[in-house]
């Protein structure tokens, strides 16, 4: 199936603390670190409503990735597994999806805790975070099965 080019165009920027790949959390376990999404001026009446959520879904593009993997070695595990099976950034789009906090918002600017984006990440989405649609009890989390420790992100 052919579906042609697809253009995805950043509506905004990512900061963070975080100015190496290296330095950056896997998945908000350093769920008190702060950063802002700055959405770019064009974009900035689709923040309308959006301050009545804690928790907003991030869509950006890993713009350090360097190559696409189809498998990869993920940081909890030494066996190397499918690309879909992870959440690294050498995929073959390069997208990446996090859930932040969202502490305020003051213009285009939305200030949010529990960041784990590498600073100047290019945002391609926002969405809602909404516990009764992305919350799915009794899901099965494959070989992540008593490596992801418990933690807290408020």
């Amino acid at each position: 199936m052919k579906t042609g080019d697809i253009v995805i165009h950043p509506i905004g920027v990512i900061h963070s603390p975080y100015k190496k790949r290296e330095d950056i959390p896997c998945q908000g376990y350093k769920y008190k670190t702060e950063g802002t999404v700055e959405l770019f001026p064009d974009y900035l009446q689709g923040l309308k409503d959006v301050d009545g959520f804690s928790h907003l879904i991030l869509v950006y593009y890993f713009h350090e990735a360097k190559q696409a993997k189809l498998i990869a070695k993920p940081f909890l595990d030494d066996q190397p597994k499918g690309i879909f099976a992870i959440r690294g950034p050498s995929r073959p789009n390069h997208i990446g999806i996090t859930v932040v906090k969202l502490l305020n918002i003051e213009g285009n600017h939305l200030h949010v805790a529990n960041i784990d984006c590498l600073d100047g990440t290019p945002l391609l989405d926002i969405k809602p975070y909404v516990p009764q649609f992305d919350h799915k009890e009794g899901a099965a989390i494959g070989w992540l099965e008593g490596k992801v420790k418990s933690y807290q992100t408020e």
